[in-house]
């Protein structure tokens, strides 16, 4: 009987993967990869980006997440497409896998344990207020890993595990420093909830984790305390999400609806005598107001704007996280049960409008950008042709905002390519607010192509003696005068002579 129940669990967390990736969609090489997939290329071969590594590698010393993918592709000797997408869908199960495991603490009912976890495979892109953030990316990121580590500290939590959940909180600091913090601050709001009481009882005092995560917690490295510029602050304004002010009304509405749906959760679970979920739901409305509290005291005055960078709103993604999973199992309690109709009638219009919004974010991509693939994004084709045909030591220049182009869906021309380019002005900027130290070379290296869109060969040739480009991609109809050895309908790379 255990042990087919045990199939069953592990039939469903599959299922649901599955139906994850399928609704949420695959693309590599697109927005944050620019820093976590050139990171790892470099890591496997050190003679890439001989230009430009800065603007990638300095980012990634504070976490270990790039050199464990590259470990894993040395080992396996694995493609780097193929093992990046295992890592990919291994990232999504075990955060799955994470929730499910939680919400059996909360819930006794199987059925209100996969509502839970049907609603997070259900809304994994779903936009987190205005962090800029999803739930899981559609790509791998270290967020998703570090994320199921904090899901495996909280059931650690709830079992009283106190030494293991702070371990496994140690572990998430060293792949993504700035979530594991946030997901610290959770568990203490947890333990302290489940001890109540009990505590002053004992007089146990403070719940004691591991010295490690507070070592670790100011362990990032000496960049992260370098003085700002005025270059820094035009990196700074590229990033709406460290600005309150800028936020818009629904998005502020994603603030505070979370934290009245919780008490609301609380107060439901209670009722259904849930009385571990009505405790989480209750510790997440603590840890929601104090990280707002912090976020307030950190991006309001101006002397702390350096702390910007720190990003203190994303203390939302694990709220959201958490309140969907709670929320739905509630759901599951009143509403789905055993109904196998109102589970379709749910579940099917949701993953259905999520896989919509997918589709009109990547409108000119494969859902599924699969290796081995062709592609009908005339932006990766290119980048794919140039990272077969060009030196490894090329130096591309490109429009500054080119990842804002109709139809390139924020694919990294870094990431995709291999080959080294000029700083632009959209995925780097959020790197120079971590690392000040750039900030400089990023401004002069984007105001530099100004107006590239009137950009003649003397202009081009203005860049080559400057910088060292050897190499451009452009928009048709592109410059007259250059060799083009690559061309599709909609791009050139043109050699610099």
């Amino acid at each position: 009987m255990q042990t087919r129940h045990l199939a069953k669990d592990l039939s469903l967390l599959v299922l649901f993967t599955a139906a994850a990736v399928l609704v949420h969609g695959y693309h590599p090489g697109t927005e944050d990869d620019c820093v976590y997939l050139s990171a790892i290329k470099q890591d496997l071969r050190p003679e890439l980006y001989p230009h430009d590594s800065d603007f990638f590698s300095l980012q990634s010393q504070a976490t270990v997440f790039d050199r464990l993918i590259a470990g894993s592709i040395s080992l396996t000797r694995l493609p780097v497409e193929w093992a990046v997408l295992l890592w990919h869908v291994a990232s999504i199960i075990l955060v799955i896998w994470g929730c499910w495991r939680v919400s059996r603490r909360c819930f006794a009912e199987p059925y209100a344990q996969w509502a839970g976890v049907a609603l997070v495979s259900a809304l994994l892109t779903l936009p987190v207020a205005g962090t800029a953030l999803y739930l899981v990316d559609q790509y791998l990121h270290p967020r998703a890993l570090a994320t199921a580590v904090i899901l495996a500290a909280i059931v650690a939590v709830l079992d009283r595990r106190r030494v293991v959940a702070g371990a496994l909180l140690a572990l998430a600091l060293t792949i993504h420093p700035i979530m594991a913090a946030l997901g610290i601050s959770f568990c203490f709001f947890l333990d302290f909830s489940l001890a109540g009481q009990s505590r002053m009882d004992r007089g146990s005092g403070a719940p004691q984790y591991p010295a490690s995560t507070a070592l670790a917690a100011i362990a990032p490295l000496g960049w992260v305390f370098e003085p700002v510029s005025d270059a820094w602050r035009q990196a700074a304004n590229h990033s709406n999400y460290y600005f309150l002010s800028r936020w818009q009304w629904y998005e502020w509405v994603g603030v505070f609806a979370p934290l009245a749906l919780l008490w609301w959760v609380r107060r439901t679970s209670l009722r259904n005598g849930s009385a571990m979920a009505a405790r989480v739901s209750s510790s997440l409305v603590w840890y929601g107001s104090f990280q707002f509290l912090i976020a307030l005291l950190i991006l309001t005055p101006h002397r702390l704007e350096r702390l910007r960078s720190l990003q203190p709103m994303r203390y939302l993604h694990l709220l959201y996280l958490l309140a969907a999973l709670i929320g739905g199992g509630v759901i599951g309690q009143r509403i789905l049960r055993r109904h196998a109709w109102r589970w379709i009638l749910l579940f099917l219009p949701l993953a259905a409008g999520m896989f919509y919004v997918q589709r009109q974010l990547f409108s000119g991509t494969e859902h599924l950008e699969l290796p081995g693939r062709a592609t009908r994004n005339p932006w990766v084709a290119a980048f794919q042709w140039a990272s077969r045909n060009t030196p490894t030591d090329a130096l591309f220049a490109l429009d500054p905002q080119y990842v804002r182009s109709a139809g390139e869906d924020f694919h990294s021309f870094r990431a995709i390519s291999e080959r080294g380019m000029l700083a632009d002005a959209v995925k780097d900027a959020p790197v120079v607010t971590q690392v000040p130290r750039l900030a400089k070379e990023w401004q002069d290296e984007t105001e530099a192509r100004a107006g590239w869109g009137r950009f003649q060969k003397a202009d081009l040739e203005r860049l080559r003696a400057r910088y060292g480009v050897t190499w451009v991609v452009l928009e048709r109809p592109g410059v007259a005068g250059l060799d083009c050895p690559f061309q599709n309908d909609r791009l050139l790379v043109c050699r610099l002579n």
